[in-house]
């Protein structure tokens, strides 16, 4: 319908063109001001301050609270005191003795948290492998299950938490089932050993789907005429696997297990809602003795806590180099491949 046929059309342009004439003036005369090549920061400097208040500042302020000391919260109150909260974390009489460190809940918490990275990512890589090369097959309801999968990614980490905690506590449902059965309830969250297994299980319940993800795009990407000619030459389906398969995906492998990896090290809502890090210090990773340190302790020790979380930036700075290297890697190995 044409806006002369339709008053309401025809008036709502109007308005519409007279809001734009009187934004055009004002952008001409800014544009004449600035010129043509730097008119584009006037957009994006919106982006560029919020970026600045919530990012970087934190940032270097960061980097203060973690060279000075004291329980002040306010950094002109905070005394620089140099490398002693540095010193402080890795004053030890053996790293791989926690009790025999000044502050042992911090290399509890790091013991912790790479043994919980190896495990869960070692798991949760080769759950993802198997469970994308399943889907990838022709088999009945492929796209439910697809979606069933990947469900529990469009879920937020603490509801996660929420539902695995109802079901694993002493009254919960997995206990009810057992006792229906005749079995003894088990403490499932206040025993470390269950409590450590349930922390990575439900990590790799919740992210898996979308590692999977990942992996099913890169098999997908794989030509099928390929496997036809692997077929043809009596290729059994382990050498089609080992030969093709791994090969061709071993860019979007590299990917999973990096970002599995980053994601582990920084594990810490689902674990501190379902564990609370406990018992004692069995479930305790790093991002919660930085929260417990700086926030949740009766003394406030910023300090600590903030070099700390250099610590913690340092490993997340090293696994971001480690994935670019060998992303490169892996893609001048195809491209030599292909060129063969």
């Amino acid at each position: 319908m044409s806006a002369s046929r339709n008053p309401l059309l025809a008036a709502t342009a109007s308005v519409a063109g007279a809001v734009l004439n009187l934004v055009d003036v004002p952008m001409r005369a800014l544009q004449r001001a600035l010129g043509v090549p730097r008119i584009g920061w006037m957009f994006v400097a919106p982006n560029l301050v919020i970026l600045g208040l919530f990012t970087f500042l934190p940032i270097v302020i960061n980097f203060y609270f973690a060279f000075s000391g004291g329980v002040e919260l306010y950094p002109s109150q905070r005394p620089f005191t140099g490398l002693d909260n540095l010193e402080t974390l890795f004053d030890c009489g053996n790293y791989l003795d926690p009790s025999t460190c000044r502050q042992d809940i911090f290399w509890r918490a790091i013991y912790n948290t790479a043994f919980f990275a190896v495990v869960q990512v070692g798991l949760m890589v080769s759950f993802a492998l198997v469970t994308a090369l399943v889907l990838n097959r022709k088999i009945i309801g492929r796209g439910f299950f697809r979606g069933v999968f990947f469900y529990p990614v469009l879920l937020s980490p603490v509801v996660v938490a929420l539902i695995w905690k109802w079901m694993l506590q002493r009254e919960g449902v997995l206990n009810a089932l057992m006792v229906a059965a005749g079995a003894a309830p088990v403490e499932w969250l206040t025993e470390a050993s269950w409590a450590f297994f349930w922390s990575v299980f439900v990590s790799i319940w919740a992210h898996m789907g979308f590692y999977t993800l990942i992996l099913l795009a890169g098999l997908q990407a794989i030509p099928a005429d390929v496997y036809e000619a692997a077929e043809m030459d009596g290729a059994t389906p382990w050498r089609r696997f080992s030969r093709i398969t791994l090969p061709l995906l071993m860019p979007n492998l590299v990917v999973v297990l990096v970002l599995g990896m980053i994601r582990a090290v920084q594990v810490f809502d689902e674990v501190f809602v379902l564990t609370g890090g406990g018992p004692g210090s069995a479930t305790t990773f790093i991002v919660q003795y930085i929260y417990q340190t700086g926030f949740a302790e009766a003394i406030h020790q910023y300090g600590l806590a903030a070099a700390a979380s250099l610590v913690l930036a340092l490993s997340l700075l090293l696994l971001t180099l480690v994935q670019l290297r060998l992303t490169n890697k892996t893609l001048a190995g195809k491209a030599g491949r292909d060129d063969g």
